[in-house]
């Protein structure tokens, strides 16, 4: 291979990358900032050269697995003399050739306070029992915003929390609880029958990497409903949508059911989206942008009558308990000068809200 695949992760820790990426027919890429970046100087790669560096990190029985299913999830950890971090893979073929992305996941988990981010879910890792989501996209940092979370539980509380993941990101060391993190394909069969496995087995927190099905989410509920705080993702784009979206998976003559419980259980949703700081701010890196829906009273209640389209509402009059908008969060970077105003509308929920809210500030000076 023209570079050395353990070259290449070395190079994503020491420039922050990321993610890694190989494919045949062109030079490795980086993802750095937000974009990708060809490593020109490694040169096209062929498919021999793919295949060779997969077998470096891949067991024989990886290999297999990824040759039979044209698709492979893992996780790994990389060391060298003076570097050490954790990967998660996916290997899968295109255009009938292999290729393979990486996502690096740091080894030091991070504060709330290292992660800037709202200091109420200093808050919500208090809580006994419940069911709380963080949300967005792919590579917006919604696993590292819960190993926060995770991590506050950990040195704070004396509890059993186990995780359900596919594959293991964040590796925690029990500090004052008791930590257990199960991995789909080796320790469980799926998300849906680890956690209902997991209610045997005497946790008070449960992570789960993410809620894709019926069967998933409806033990997740389950859990919250048994006195259990219950930590998950889903890959929509706000709070609203995201409601909707667990109600949706049920079918119709469940959903009023569905919505009673999940207002009782709900404790809230944090949205996310990690923006490349601007020129105003120096440029390099990323910041993470949040909204946030606590559930309230309000809250409970527009869930259980179906009135979704209300609760930006509710969350934009919400500031008191710690509420706020994607556009509001927005606003305060802008005011800050962290990023352009060009950049927040690209980024904005909704733009015109966002310019709404920036005009409101100027006439208040």
């Amino acid at each position: 291979m023209p570079a050395d695949l353990k070259v290449l992760l070395g190079e994503v820790i020491k420039r922050s990358a990321s993610d890694l990426h190989i494919g045949v027919g062109v030079p490795p890429a980086m993802r750095l900032d937000g974009g990708l970046r060809y490593v020109e100087e490694c040169g096209l790669l062929t498919a021999f050269d793919v295949e060779q560096a997969l077998k470096t990190i891949l067991t024989s029985e990886q290999m297999e697995k990824y040759r039979e299913t044209h698709e492979l999830d893992f996780s790994f950890t990389y060391r060298t003399d003076n570097l050490e971090a954790r990967f998660r893979g996916n290997c899968y073929f295109e255009s009938r050739n292999m290729a393979a992305a990486f996502r690096l996941i740091p080894l030091q988990i991070r504060s709330i306070d290292d992660l800037s981010l709202p200091p109420v879910l200093k808050d919500i890792s208090k809580r006994r029992r419940g069911l709380f989501l963080v949300t967005g996209p792919t590579g917006h940092g919604k696993s590292t915003t819960l190993a926060a979370i995770l991590n506050e539980i950990n040195r704070t509380r004396y509890d059993h929390i186990i995780t359900i993941e596919d594959p293991v990101e964040y590796v925690y060391r029990s500090d004052k609880c008791l930590v257990h993190q199960r991995e789909i394909g080796t320790d469980t069969e799926s998300f849906s029958e680890g956690l209902r496995r997991a209610l045997r087995q005497d946790p008070d927190v449960l992570l789960i990497g993410e809620l894709r099905d019926l069967d998933t989410i409806s033990a997740a509920i389950t859990a919250s409903e048994t006195g259990h705080l219950v930590f998950g993702t889903l890959h929509t784009q706000d709070a609203a949508q995201s409601i909707d979206r667990i109600i949706d998976v049920f079918p119709p003559h469940h959903q009023t059911q569905i919505r009673i419980q999940l207002s009782s259980v709900l404790v809230g949703i944090c949205s996310q989206q990690l923006i490349p700081k601007g020129k105003e701010a120096g440029g390099g890196g990323r910041i993470c942008v949040t909204e946030l829906l606590i559930a309230n009273p309000a809250v409970r209640n527009c869930i259980r009558e179906g009135k979704t389209n209300q609760i930006k509402t509710l969350i934009q009059t919400g500031v008191n308990v710690g509420m706020h908008t994607m556009e509001q969060s927005l606003a305060v970077f802008v005011k800050n000068k962290i990023l352009s105003l060009d950049a927040a509308l690209t980024y904005a929920y909704d733009p015109k809200d966002l310019q709404r809210i920036l005009l409101e500030q100027q006439g208040m000076r």
